[in-house]
């Protein structure tokens, strides 16, 4: 009986440890792993450093995918390695539209001009992410290599893009923030801004008790007019 009851035991343990993981995936991954997403490939000129698998797809600054794979492949056809990036695009992400995302519209985007380019993610790090809009003046320039998935044409890196990663002198702000961080840091050890903080104290309490001497005054010549038309002098508790 206490074997048997043991394994009932651990047997409910394990379907409510299952059941709750179920749950956690879909309350709080939003029920992502169980959405339907479309593959996509692109095909970028040139190098795409800083992109990285998990990079965010996104809409106009909202994200309706992630990067899948990338990888090399050797096209014989030009004689050189291309880099194709697979992409997963989730077709709900966009509501209400009436052409939705998915392959039974994938043509008709491409005609109204949905294209695909890199944009900068973080200047600090460096990293990459793919921005979907729609460009309807823009050539649809597609390779038509990898047959097994729908390709959306890409454009052109925006020039100087990796320049402009490269100048940014991430040392040198690094270098700064520190110095600027053991400045404070010495300042707070050296004791200047208590001492400068009691002697400000000490000014404001003397303004204060200035302020409550002039209302005092005011309050007096108020009440007695005369005094300060005859030049009476003004005498405390008179």
């Amino acid at each position: 009986m206490t074997i048997k009851a043991n394994k009932t035991v651990i047997g409910v343990f394990v379907v409510g440890a299952v059941a709750l993981f179920v749950a956690g995936l879909i309350v709080f991954g939003s029920g992502v792993i169980f959405k339907h997403a479309d593959e996509y490939v692109l095909f970028f000129d040139g190098s795409i450093k800083g992109l990285s698998v998990g990079a965010p797809v996104i809409f106009r600054g909202v994200r309706v995918g992630s990067v899948k794979d990338i990888s090399l492949v050797y096209d014989n056809k030009v004689h050189d390695l291309i880099i194709p990036v697979i992409v997963e695009i989730i077709p709900g992400r966009v509501k209400g539209a009436p052409k939705e995302w998915g392959y039974s519209n994938y043509e008709l985007l491409i005609k109204e001009g949905l294209r695909a380019k890199l944009e900068i993610q973080s200047f600090i790090t460096g990293q990459l992410m793919i921005s979907f809009d729609f460009y309807p003046d823009t050539i649809a320039n597609l390779r038509g290599i990898m047959k097994n998935y729908h390709e959306f044409p890409t454009l052109p890196t925006t020039p100087d893009i990796f320049d402009v990663m490269e100048e940014v002198p991430i040392k040198e702000i690094a270098h700064n923030l520190d110095d600027t961080v053991k400045g404070i840091n010495r300042l707070l050890d050296s004791g200047y801004l208590q001492e400068t903080f009691f002697e400000l104290k000490e000014t404001l309490q003397e303004m204060t008790q200035s302020a409550r001497s002039f209302r005092m005054l005011v309050d007096y010549l108020e009440q007695h007019p005369e005094a300060f038309l005859k030049g009476k002098p003004i005498i405390k508790g008179e």
